[in-house]
């Protein structure tokens, strides 16, 4: 064969490939309201940026006539390209091929960037949309899904990983996003399940749809699996790039700095009157943040999931920051289970990629109830204490109003290696609320008294001056200082300023036993 005849050879391979499962099935696919697995990487990429790697690749399967049926690339496009000018590796699974089934071939070709990803120091982004193992493969798929968990274990915490959710992910499909940092998933048209509605009816006898099962609403609202929910692809990832501007390439460079044309200095009186001085009464704490960050901009990770406690990005200064905030909106902030998890995640993320973490705190303490001492907010909340220990990334913390209790101690104190930390000067730190210490202390002495009511109210002013205030930590110099409100965002961009050269580590050992 000629140079001519090799080149129409590769035009035709080349077509063939890029045509998937053919046009009845593209078809199918933009009647589901589903862009392409090449169309998604048009959305995701720089312009003219991707480079597919296996274009030709195939199956290798030769049961139930299935050596009759061969896609060139096989379900899924790999390659890698680049995002705001910075390389990522991808891969994008294509339901028209094979319903996006795995085989033995589509997962070596995932394993092959993932290695890339890892050798170079680049993040990795799956687009999942798959119909899972590729039955007639067997064995053979299903030990390609676990040479694929096998990567996402051994890149985490070294590069990032980013997973959106397009279409189905069932059964063991599913493990592989959750291992990643980060999950996408589109109202309407993606779903995620260990079993499915068929399923559990036959073993259960519930009757429930795969929306309400594992849509997006239900993996973002109840269960916490997913991160974000967009209302259609191209939302989702334009969301995907967005966030990778916050993050560095891997673990062993720095949050990519933006010029800043926010006044660092930039001061906001309205902050003075923001919190109510009634220590009971709730105010929303995105106001707080979304004040004092650059262009008032809070991108919140888990927004509609654990109410009681907002984590996300934004930057200082152009710097980026990872932002953990108890929200008295919510459960008066209180710290239950699933906020303990969920911070306590989004801390491990941060420190993993040398994100600084600035915490605002405003905790009454943890959840009461038999609900949560039988799901075990004890182990629970210790996840968010042992995340904050563990992390040597810069920490700066500003209590805002109450830090109770041991949920004082949690919030990243200065006693588990917080750098900086500030209150304001309404904040109550003490072991429980005024009310509660003096029914403990005093109780005795209010039964004796002739006027329980004057004497309990005497003695909970007594108290709310003596302890409850920001004097007696500042005293003891577990703050570093008591500033204005309004002063928050100078005072923040001047503190990381300082730690950004802070070094800290932690005692040489193979992995610390985090109460999981």
């Amino acid at each position: 064969m000629g140079i001519k005849e090799n080149l129409e050879e590769l035009a035709r391979r080349s077509l063939e490939a890029e045509r998937g499962g053919g046009e009845d099935r593209i078809k199918k696919q933009h009647e589901a309201g589903k862009l392409t697995a090449r169309e998604r990487l048009d959305a995701l990429l720089d312009p003219g940026t991707f480079v597919e790697l296996d274009k030709f690749k195939t199956h290798r399967c030769t049961d139930f006539g299935m050596e009759e049926r061969k896609i060139l690339g096989d379900g899924v496009v790999t390659g890698y390209g680049k995002v705001d000018g910075r390389q990522v590796y991808v891969f994008s699974q294509d339901f028209t091929v094979f319903g996006g089934s795995l085989s033995g071939a589509f997962a070596e070709k995932v394993v092959k960037v993932m290695d890339l990803a890892m050798k170079t120091g680049a993040p990795v982004i799956g687009l999942n949309d798959s119909g899972g193992a590729r039955i007639q493969e067997g064995v053979v798929s299903l030990a390609g899904y676990a040479d694929i968990f096998l990567r996402n274990v051994l890149a985490s915490g070294v590069v990032p990983q980013i997973s959106a959710i397009m279409g189905p992910c069932a059964g063991g499909a599913v493990y592989s996003p959750a291992m990643t940092d980060f999950i996408f998933m589109v109202e309407h048209t993606s779903y995620m399940f260990i079993t499915g509605p068929e399923v559990i009816k036959t073993v259960t006898h519930e009757e429930v749809t795969k929306e309400e099962l594992g849509g997006a609403h239900a993996h973002n609202t109840k269960s916490g699996v997913a991160h974000f929910a967009t209302q259609d692809e191209k939302q989702c990832l334009a969301m995907i790039r967005e966030l990778l501007s916050f993050l560095p390439s891997n673990n062993l460079e720095d949050p990519p700095i933006t010029p800043c044309e926010d006044d660092p200095n930039r001061r906001d009186e309205a902050l003075d009157a923001l919190i109510p001085p009634n220590p009971g009464k709730p105010y929303d704490m995105r106001e707080l943040l979304t004040s004092v960050v650059d262009e008032n901009y809070f991108f919140e990770v888990q927004r509609e999931y654990a109410e009681n406690v907002l984590i996300g990005f934004a930057r200082l200064g152009g710097r980026p920051v990872g932002i953990v905030a108890n929200q008295p909106a919510h459960l008066a902030g209180c710290l239950d289970i699933d906020a303990s998890i969920k911070a306590a995640r989004f801390v491990r993320f941060c420190d993993c990629f040398n994100v600084p973490i600035v915490t605002f705190v405003d905790v009454p303490g943890f959840l009461p109830g038999t609900a949560q001492e039988y799901g075990g907010i004890i182990t629970h909340g210790a996840k968010l204490l042992y995340a904050f220990c563990e992390a040597t990334v810069p920490k700066v913390t500003v209590i805002t109003r109450k830090a109770y209790g041991g949920a004082y101690d949690v919030m990243s104190s200065k006693h588990i290696r917080g750098d900086i930390n500030y209150a304001y000067p309404g904040a109550e730190i003490a072991v429980m609320g005024p009310d509660g210490a003096v029914n403990i202390i005093f109780n005795d002495q209010i039964k004796k008294s002739k006027k329980p009511d004057e004497e309990r109210t005497k003695l909970v002013d007594e108290y709310r001056r003596t302890f409850a205030n920001p004097w007696k930590v500042a005293e003891l110099g577990y703050i570093d200082d008591v500033i204005m409100p309004e002063d928050t965002r100078p005072r923040l961009i001047q503190a990381l300023e300082m730690l950004q050269n802070k070094r800290d580590k932690n005692p040489p050992k193979k992995h610390g036993n985090i109460p999981l």
